[in-house]
This record gives C-alpha cells, structure tokens and sequence, in this order.
C-alpha cells in the first residue's frame, strides 16, 4: 500500500495555493499534514482508521485541520520532541507522544521512520516508507524552498538536503506540487541553488553593499514584487550563516566581508 494524498485549498505562500495530506495505511494509518478539515480528505477517511497524526511542521499552512480531525479520529497525536509547546501553540492539540529521529510509527503497511531535517523550520521533519518520503517544505520539484529568518536555517537546510540525498529515496511526496521522481537530482538542484545565492550574497558584499535591503537589491537584481518580504528573510538567513562560518562580519544591521578587510591589511 502506498502513501495516498488530497490536497487543501489554504492561505499560503506557496505558487499553487494549496498543501497536501498524506495517509498510509487502512485499520491502523498514520495521516500527515491535515492542513485543513476538507470534504476530499473526509472522504480518504471513509471506511479507513486514523490511529496515528503528525505533521512535517507547525507552519499555519500545514496544520489547521489537525485539531478537527485528531477529534474526529481519536488518533494519538505526535510531535517532534522539545518542540511540544510550539505545536500545542501551532494547533491548539496537545500531543499524546514524541518523536526524534529514526523513531518508528506503526502502521497497517508498515512501519514509518521519522528523519529529521530542519532548515526550513526548525521543528521540520519527514515521514520514510516503502522507498517514498513524504518531505514536506523540505523540496519542491520546480522552483526553490524558501529557508528565512528567523527560524530559517541555510546551515541545517543543506545538511537536511544532503542527507536525503544519501538516503536515495525512490521518491519524494513533497507539500506543495507535484511528487518528486528524481529526489538526487532535485536534492543537488536544491543545494546548488542555495550556494549560488550564498555567492551573490557575498559578492554583493564585497561590491560594498552593507544593509539588509542593499544586499538584497544587489543579490537578486530582479523585480521582487509580491515576495520581497520572503527574498529579504531568505537573504538574512544567508548573512547568519555566514557570520557563522567567519565569511563575513554581520551585527544584525549592517554586514561586512572578511575577505575584504584580510586583502587591505598590512602584511607582516
């Protein structure tokens, strides 16, 4: 048995205006992801028994049907573990359970392996079966992720890539369009267009620019009208890491490149 999905119709960022939901199993099925309390996904339900709900992660888009249908259910409720406030806030539920990486969820078609992949948010998780992954935020098969401060994190968003990649999934069921049927080439599309955006960042640095907003003008030079707010969050998480990494120098108002400040420097 396979993973079967429906989608909602919902306030999001997203291009398609829409999240996916994710059931697997029939007596005995874990559904991820209710964004909403829908009559395509009521229909799923029919004739199936939820005994298990989670969701990839808290953002408003994934979860607003969690608290209706974990009622309707009677389904134990899980979440990640030290982020049970921050999905009890998100829902409104308090979860029965927790879970960490590699923690297994029980199910009629089998077992489900929980992986970790932070980056997109930092509670961000996805759900293993059968040589599919149900993904999330984590990848999308057109387009790219948005990874922004505050809760972004460019850092643990690669490693998550990266370590999808070295599972080599089968297939990726990603929240937003259509699955994924190459999961490595979509992994390396990712990573490559999060460093080649890391590159523009720290050119535009040593090109002078120094705030927030002329970093972001000069990293993207392209009209930016109706997702600056995300183009901005996702190039000061770029800054973060970085800062981190010592590349540049950044105290949350103005940025300045290392490498600049070495080559000016007296020899000796």
């Amino acid at each position: 048995m396979d993973w079967q999905r429906t989608n909602a119709s919902v306030p999001t960022r997203a291009p398609t205006g829409e999240t996916a939901a994710y059931l697997l199993g029939s007596d005995d099925a874990l559904l991820v992801d209710p964004a909403d309390a829908t009559v395509t996904l009521d229909d799923l339900l029919i004739d199936r028994t939820v005994s298990h709900l989670a969701v990839t992660h808290h953002h408003p888009d994934h979860v607003g049907g969690v608290a209706h249908y974990a009622r309707a259910t009677d389904a134990t409720v899980w979440a990640r573990r030290g982020r049970v406030a921050a999905f009890e806030a998100a829902t409104g539920v308090r979860p029965d359970r927790v879970f960490g990486e590699g923690t297994t969820i029980p199910t009629d078609a089998g077992p489900v392996t929980v992986v970790e992949t932070p980056g997109h948010a930092p509670e961000h998780v996805a759900f293993a079966a059968g040589g599919r992954v149900v993904a999330g935020d984590l990848a999308v098969a057109e387009g790219s992720v948005v990874v922004g401060a505050p809760e972004g994190d460019v850092r643990a968003y690669l490693t998550s890539l990266r370590r999808l990649h070295a599972r080599n999934p089968d297939r990726l069921l990603p929240s937003h369009g259509p699955a994924i049927e190459d999961p490595r080439a979509t992994c390396e599309r990712l990573i490559a267009h999060r460093l080649d955006r890391e590159d523009r960042v720290r050119e535009a640095i040593r090109s002078g620019a120094q705030s927030l907003d002329e970093i972001l003008d000069a990293a993207y030079a392209k009209d930016l009208s109706g997702v600056r707010d995300l183009a901005r969050a996702t190039v000061h998480a770029h800054l973060e890491k970085l800062a981190v990494e010592g590349k540049i120098t950044w105290n949350g108002e103005r940025a300045r490149s290392i490498e600049s400040a070495d080559r000016g420097s007296p020899a000796g």
